[in-house]
């Protein structure tokens, strides 16, 4: 079977010193930058502030090819880790960074065999730049484009967002949606709930504001967009959700529809590491509404890539091939 993992992560081994770029200090700040320990290990830094280990598969495209042998991973694409995105940042210095680390993940790429792939990231905080920015990286060979799901206090509805979104609609630019910048960080904090908790819930906010605040109905039903993390817990609490428009006026918000009938608007990863949940998201969602998604390389990726579809009982063989590969072949055209 042929196998294409579309959630995957990379950074450049080294870059530019950004908090000296633009704020005059050395490591200031809260720039993110590596501080490698040798043995293809590193620190990815923010600031002065360690913010989580990482190895030598996310910027050495050979290793990275290696571990993709193991596992029989064929293709996979790249995009950058949403502490890269600098939403917060003025709209120069986030432009800035999109083209810095769009044009490092090429460089990665090109050194892939025809096997590597690249998301762009864009300087969302600014419709217009990020237009430019997404028809710009396409032109140069990226697949699609990565965003986080809001922009400070703005979720997936905002007008700009969807003004964005609909420019990737009518450029058939595929979009890829990850979590970021966890709600309710102090009381995550602690044992990693911030991932394992915040990034699901901030998943499923973003489907459901999209759903909610009408942005489904107002965009163009060509647009191609799936979400990380199988959807955080969307899936499960759709009947909830469900529930609550048809007996609240308030809960339906903008949709001129229940929750329900979007389901084919979207598309989901599978990166959910349990069997019976992929059996459910299939169940929900439609087999070919689901992409194979690792969050590779990181620890909390999937640790044996392809696994997880290939041993989930009750699959029929065409299913884990719409899965692994032609669901995405098709989404990204790769």
């Amino acid at each position: 079977m042929k196998v294409v993992d579309i959630h995957s992560h990379f950074f450049p081994k080294s870059w530019e010193d950004l908090s000296l770029k633009f704020g005059g200090l050395p490591h200031g700040g809260d720039w993110p930058w590596l501080r490698h320990a040798g043995d293809g290990k590193a620190m990815l830094m923010r600031g002065e502030q360690e913010f989580r280990p990482i190895y030598s598969a996310c910027w050495d495209p050979q290793v990275r090819l290696e571990e993709m042998a193991r596992d029989g991973v064929d293709k996979q694409i790249i995009s950058a880790t949403p502490i890269l995105f600098a939403y917060e940042k003025p709209v120069a210095q986030a432009l800035y960074c999109a083209q810095l680390f769009n044009d490092a993940a090429l460089e990665i790429c090109a050194a892939g065999q025809g096997k590597l792939f690249a998301m762009a990231q864009v300087p969302l905080q600014d419709a217009d730049t990020a237009c430019e920015e997404v028809s710009r990286a396409k032109k140069n060979g990226h697949v699609g484009v990565q965003i986080g799901n809001h922009v400070g206090l703005k979720n997936m509805d905002d007008s700009a967002v969807l003004t964005f979104l609909q420019h990737c609609a009518e450029q058939d630019i595929a979009v890829f949606v990850h979590p970021w910048d966890m709600m309710a960080s102090e009381r995550t904090k602690d044992y990693m709930m911030g991932w394992t908790v915040g990034m699901p819930a901030e998943t499923q906010l973003s489907i459901v504001s999209l759903i909610l605040g009408g942005g489904f109905d107002r965009l163009s039903d060509k647009l191609k967009i799936c979400f990380a993390h199988g959807g955080g817990s969307f899936a499960f609490l759709l009947g909830r959700l469900e529930n609550a428009w048809l007996h609240r006026d308030i809960a339906r918000g903008k949709s001129e529809h229940p929750p329900s009938h979007y389901l084919d608007r979207f598309y989901l990863d599978t990166a959910v590491f349990d069997g019976d949940a992929l059996q459910f998201l299939i169940k929900k969602m439609g087999e070919d509404r689901l992409m194979f998604g690792t969050d590779y390389p990181f620890p909390l990726g999937e640790q044996q890539m392809g696994q997880l579809i290939k041993t989930t009982p009750g699959l029929t063989e065409a299913t884990r091939q719409k899965l692994l590969a032609s669901n995405a072949e098709s989404f990204f055209g790769v």
